[in-house]
């Protein structure tokens, strides 16, 4: 377990609860539009699909999870979502257990304070606590640096992508 420096100490990170969605759709659509996401996709009718979505699977605590950093006025400075998969049971993964990490955002005006690694350091905790051996991601520019000092490489296998219509 990694030790908080003392800048880090003053913010706690928390396990989300359904109560707290739409704030985490709210950083969610700021994460997309730092992609570069067309914002008029992020209308109303798509945030209020994640609002559901959202507090439906923070409802779930045994396969989804969030864990987040509070602003001192109210509000969600940062977030990383993560979930599990029940995969079959292989010889490097003898429970069958995949995690998936997503949806990691801070709040442009709390950047460079670490609240990124705080929160994706609990919800690698809980996938730990779980018994779950592997974990997934797909990273951004921004976040790679972040992902890789926290022990994520380079799948060692080929993986490929097919999208149903």
């Amino acid at each position: 377990m990694r030790y908080m420096s003392d800048r880090e100490a003053h913010f706690a990170t928390r396990r989300a609860i359904p109560i707290d969605a739409t704030e985490i759709v709210r950083l969610r659509a700021l994460m997309f539009e730092d992609m570069g996401r067309d914002p008029g996709l992020l209308d109303e009718r798509w945030r209020r699909r994640n609002v559901d979505h959202f507090t439906a699977r923070l409802a779930q605590p045994d396969v989804f999870a969030g864990y987040v950093i509070d602003k001192p006025d109210g509000g969600v400075a940062a977030v990383a979502i993560g979930w599990l998969n029940q995969h079959l049971i292989g010889t490097a993964n003898q429970t069958g257990r995949v995690g998936y990490v997503a949806n990691m955002c801070t709040e442009p005006a709390f950047r460079r304070r670490g609240f990124g690694r705080i929160t994706l350091t609990a919800l690698l905790d809980w996938m730990r606590s779980t018994d779950t051996r592997t974990v997934n991601l797909h990273a951004s520019t921004d976040g790679e640096a972040l992902y890789r000092s926290l022990g994520f490489t380079d799948p060692s296998e080929t993986a490929l992508t097919l999208r149903l219509n």
